[in-house]
């Protein structure tokens, strides 16, 4: 039997109307636009990086757009508001691609992600002797477009959201291209709760 992992995500309730007509969700690049409103542009740009990353560690179904994130605990997971349900899936294994969202941030603001405090530190220090004000200004701002081989620095150093150090149900998400009706354990509403004592696996 496939080895699953119990993964919670919140939809809209729009979705419930997709699961049943075609048996599975999906993410669209436009629904991203539309959530993210005037910061769209900024969001897609990086949100396209881990789209093409994450498809090199479980590769992306043609028919699928974007990436759906998921919460690996009940405890964390955005509990359902008007409008929305939360799904709890449980997913094969081998179609979960893991990161840290706290690492997320760097590729959100667009800077170099460190391995540790010393790079930081190291990283930091070689900005400040090169004479660079700013570390968020090499995508947008004044250093844009000047330092093409920092731009491919500070891009390379994004793997590592991938890279998991600290298994914490506050720091990982699980990302995954569709959510299909087999994989789906309960639908949550609003005022439910996400987990009973049956559901914990």
């Amino acid at each position: 039997m496939e080895e699953t992992v119990r993964l919670y995500t919140r939809q809209n309730d729009k979705t419930l109307r997709a699961l049943e007509r075609d048996g599975r969700i999906l993410n669209h690049r436009a629904y991203v636009e539309m959530h993210f409103g005037s910061i769209a542009p900024l969001f897609l740009e990086s949100y396209d990086w881990f789209t093409k990353e994450a498809q090199k560690i479980v590769p992306k179904p043609e028919y699928a757009q974007a990436s759906i994130w998921c919460s690996i605990s009940a405890q964390n997971c955005l509990k359902p508001i008007d409008g929305t349900v939360v799904y709890v899936l449980d997913v094969p294994k081998n179609q979960i691609v893991y990161f840290d969202e706290v690492k997320w941030d760097y590729v959100l603001n667009r800077i170099y992600l460190p391995k540790d405090a010393k790079d930081d530190e190291k990283y930091k220090q070689e900005l400040k002797e090169r004479g660079f004000k700013s570390r968020f200004e090499f995508f947008e701002g004044r250093y844009k477009g000047l330092y093409p081989e920092e731009e491919k620095r500070i891009i390379d150093s994004w793997k590592r959201v991938f890279e998991i150090e600290e298994w914490s149900i506050f720091r990982v998400c699980g990302n995954i291209w569709e959510i299909k009706k087999e994989w789906v354990h309960k639908i949550v509403h609003p005022n439910e709760p996400i987990e009973d004592a049956s559901d914990r696996v």
